[in-house]
């Protein structure tokens, strides 16, 4: 069990009244709010982080809006999805670590509820007609989407010449010479620092701000909750291949998904060309335009765009089911997939959130976050490309 927790106490003063600091909510008043966000979180990530400014900054006036961004300006340095985490955060903040578990739960439960039995549904009727001139038109409505985000996070993070350079560079290392994705991340981060130091060379070092004694207390408070969350998370990945074997379904999927835990940054989006290429390609679990079917389940669902995965998840076990029925081993599969997927989310969360403050005013992460966020822009090129020679023809080769 995690240690009791005291409530972290938020000081910032809400807009408009900088006297009067906004007063705390129950913690089944905070349950409340975060069950209708989990309901309510469609349209991605940009939508659910609005709607979560909308309630917490605006109508509750639980968090100040400066307390709002400097939260989400944290999230965007993790990888996974930044809106869960920002709602993980958001929760610590107002009740420690059992607010942050309570936040993050119910942002993806009724979402992942939801994509398994459409997964289910799938699997089950994916050969009638009438299921595929429905995702016939789902896709066409997703590569409309993904251009749509493509464009706008183009037109707001590509604005110097040298994150042109490396969304270009990202877009031929996958397009043309297949780099993984997690190769093109850490290049891309490694960019960004070395020319931040080149530029800071003859400056003189920035002051980095001191943690405060309220900040260490924190600090010391969620390291019981973040080492149980690395407990959660390595112990089935350990487990499973002892006992099943590094090669069965399973095992397979507790270590992809975990490693796509790890550097997932920049969102779903950006991670899907990675993720369709290894699902399709390497472990044969899904066919091309399996990808974009289930990335159309998760586009209507509420909850993070990343919830995909569990698609993935579903199909891999309900095709390798071994001696069980399909539908509960792709039931198991894809409860083992958001479980290793969302467990490190409260990870990074409990472990970083206590320095968000050094983070934040390190100019050396500023200068690393907005490489990778170029790079981001040119995997997402990759997919949409991808996406639409996938709609727009029935068989795709390679020209050599």
């Amino acid at each position: 069990m995690l240690p009791p927790m005291p409530a972290i106490t938020v000081t910032d003063a809400p807009e408009g009244n900088p006297e009067q600091p906004p007063v705390p909510p129950s913690l089944g008043e905070s349950g409340r709010l975060w069950l209708k966000v989990g309901l309510l979180s469609f349209g991605g990530p940009a939508g659910q982080i609005a709607l979560m400014q909308r309630l917490l900054v605006e109508e509750k006036q639980w968090l100040s809006n400066e307390r709002f961004l400097h939260a989400l300006n944290y999230c965007m340095l993790l990888p996974g999805p930044e809106a869960q985490q920002l709602a993980t955060y958001s929760g610590w903040l107002l009740h420690g670590v059992r607010g942050g578990l309570i936040a993050g739960t119910l942002f993806v439960l009724p979402g992942a509820l939801v994509m398994l039995v459409l997964s289910a549904l799938y699997a089950t009727f994916q050969q009638t007609m009438v299921l595929q001139a429905v995702f016939f038109s789902v896709k066409a409505a997703v590569l409309a989407v993904v251009i749509d985000a493509l464009l706008k996070i183009g037109a707001r993070t590509l604005r110097k010449p040298l994150q042109l350079w490396v969304a270009a560079a990202s877009f031929v290392a996958i397009f043309l010479f297949a780099t993984p994705f997690p190769l093109v991340i850490l290049v891309a981060a490694a960019a960004g620092l070395v020319t931040q130091r080149w530029q800071q060379a003859d400056r003189a070092a920035a002051p980095q701000p001191h943690l405060s004694a309220a900040t260490r207390a924190a600090q010391r408070a969620t390291f019981g909750a973040a080492a149980a969350c690395l407990l959660l998370w390595m112990l089935p990945l350990l487990v499973l291949a002892i006992w099943l074997g590094p090669a069965h379904v399973y095992a397979q999927e507790s270590l992809f998904f975990s490693k796509m835990a790890v550097v997932t940054f920049g969102g779903a989006y950006a991670v899907l060309a990675y993720m369709a290429q290894q699902a399709v390609e390497h472990y044969g679990w899904l066919e091309p335009g399996e990808m974009l079917d289930g990335l159309g389940l998760a586009e209507t669902t509420p909850g993070p765009l990343i919830l995909v995965a569990q698609f993935v998840g579903f199909m891999a076990a309900y095709r390798n089911p071994g001696a069980l029925d399909p539908l509960l081993a792709g039931t198991l599969g894809a409860l083992l997939t958001t479980w290793v997927t969302f467990v490190p989310c409260f990870l990074w969360i409990f472990v970083g959130a206590p320095y968000i403050e050094s983070l934040r005013h390190n100019p050396s992460l500023a200068a690393a976050l907005a490489s990778i966020t170029a790079a981001v822009v040119g995997v997402m090129l990759n997919l949409a490309l991808w996406f639409a020679l996938t709609v727009l023809f029935s068989e795709i080769g390679e020209w050599s």
